[in-house]
């Protein structure tokens, strides 16, 4: 096992490296940092001055391994438009974005497996019907007309939960939370429906499909033949092969949560860091952008590393297949 975690940390620091180039060539080439920088009015001889001090002059190679070594550092520079360290901008948006992401991928997954199953053990009960239907709202509705609708219904109408923003906040350090007040917690709910309705409905049909195939097969028989119980079949056989397959794609699933939180955080006015990223893209903050791509290649390639450990732990056949030297 050591030797398959060592090649999945190669080929993602190989990953990390080229997604560092692309933000690097972001950061480069796109716009003239300086005239970012500076007034109209600075000399063309000041400009230059500036340029030998940040290094733009030096070969593009030695750039790239500066502005890598920088990132090692969470160093990317002075955000253009707000004049303030880009990580601690980040880093005061990020507590926002990864409740809002750990609330929709908890409704998601819990709401998603729970569902997935019934309607895989109960195909043909009027309430499967009445629940797939439903399921295509999840996903042909497009997230920002599903943000509006429940706007529309659960605060404008009926006033139930706040519009935008993110309400009442502690700070616990530099953790800024909302789920310590009551407000906080009002104004979570709607976004993170917001945000959870693909990934459940995902999730959910991807569950019922797996469950379905594997109760059809032979050693699900042979169990039954056996005498086993119903409980012990569905949830002690057939569901435990079913997470197999499920794990890959409901991993996958949970970084794009993060990364595509930018339209739900638009909608609902959610101080995270894809709505500083929506503004930066506004306004040409060059830094910010290169930040956030950096930082959402990062969350996927975590997710995927442990989600290919976790898939190596849970089925057996990656690891007859690792000591067999396949």
């Amino acid at each position: 096992m050591l030797a398959f975690i060592i090649r999945r940390l190669a080929q993602s620091v190989l990953v990390m490296l080229f997604v560092a180039l692309i933000a690097f060539i972001v950061f480069r080439y796109v716009g003239d940092p300086i005239a970012s920088m500076v007034g109209v009015e600075t000399r063309l001889e000041d400009q230059e001055i500036m340029r030998d001090r940040l290094g733009l002059n030096d070969p593009v190679i030695w750039q790239f391994l500066r502005f890598v070594g920088n990132a090692l550092q969470g160093e990317f520079g002075i955000s253009y438009r707000l004049q303030q360290p880009v990580t601690e901008l980040i880093l005061s948006r990020l507590p926002a974005t990864l409740e809002l992401a750990f609330a929709s991928a908890t409704i998601a997954l819990v709401f998603g497996l729970t569902l997935g199953v019934f309607t895989a053990l109960k195909p043909k009960s009027f309430l499967t019907g009445l629940i797939m239907a439903v399921s295509l709202i999840g996903v042909s509705l497009p997230t920002f007309l599903i943000g509006i609708g429940l706007i529309y219904i659960f605060a404008v109408e009926l006033g139930w939960f706040p519009s935008f923003g993110r309400g009442q906040t502690v700070d616990l350090g530099w953790w800024r939370t909302g789920l310590l007040t009551e407000s906080g917690l009002r104004s979570l709910v709607l976004p993170a429906i917001t945000l959870s309705l693909f990934q459940l409905t995902l999730i959910m049909r991807l569950v019922r499909a797996e469950m379905l195939e594997v109760l059809r097969t032979e050693y699900i028989r042979f169990a039954r033949a056996r005498g086993l119980s119903q409980r012990a079949i569905h949830f002690g056989h057939a569901l435990k092969n079913t997470l197999v397959p499920v794990l890959t794609i409901t991993g996958l699933q949970l970084g794009s949560v993060i990364a595509f939180a930018i339209v739900t955080e638009t909608v609902f006015q959610w101080p995270g860091v894809g709505s500083l990223f929506i503004v930066s893209v506004q306004v040409v903050d060059v830094p910010v952008m290169a930040a956030y791509l950096m930082f959402i290649a990062l969350v996927f390639v975590l997710i995927n590393l442990i989600v290919d450990i976790l898939y190596y732990v849970v089925d057996p056949r990656l690891r007859v297949d690792a000591g067999s030297g396949k």
